[in-house]
């Protein structure tokens, strides 16, 4: 699988960690399928609160939580859909029989070194999703909010950094 900001060296193996954003939840996996994709179903954009889930696929034997369990949701018969019970976030997609599970892009801790290769469910994709990035952009955080703000948000942020740590909250 090719990763869009990972670099490996052959000699180190890619682990690849994630979790909630609460950090009840985190998991490990040491090998990806090159299956990252945009998913545009109806059952998905619920599940996640959005318009797409984004997910790759990572071989159950090769996957594993290393914090907490999620709890899951049977969306349609032999599929569960995991998410934090404490926080919420959309965790996973899962049809039981098979060897790999689908992991929201999202939760990774470095989400941006795996991009999308394909997109399916096309025809519940939303007719402007084509132009999305022609959408004006409003600006920074910081723009936005002003230095006083940004900092009271980060003086206060509950959510769990994109690493694993021994304990947390902290």
């Amino acid at each position: 699988m090719k990763f869009h900001a990972l670099r490996q060296s052959e000699m180190t193996k890619p682990v690849f960690t994630g979790g909630c954003q609460c950090g009840a939840i985190r998991f490990r996996a040491t090998e990806l399928i090159d299956n990252a994709h945009i998913c545009h179903c109806r059952m998905c954009q619920k599940a996640v609160g959005n318009f797409f889930a984004a997910l790759v696929s990572a071989p159950k034997s090769k996957f594993e939580w290393t914090r907490g369990k999620p709890a899951s949701f049977s969306s349609s018969q032999g599929v569960e859909r995991g998410f934090c019970a404490q926080c919420g976030t959309p965790l996973f997609y899962d049809h039981v029989d098979d060897p790999n599970i689908g992991l929201m892009i999202g939760v990774f801790d470095q989400p941006a070194a795996i991009m999308p290769i394909s997109q399916d469910s096309n025809e519940s994709r939303m007719p402007w999703f084509n132009e999305i990035t022609a959408v004006p952009s409003s600006g920074t955080s910081l723009e936005l909010d002003g230095p006083e703000r940004v900092a009271a948000v980060a003086a206060s942020n509950r959510q769990h950094p994109d690493h694993d740590t021994e304990k947390w909250p902290r």
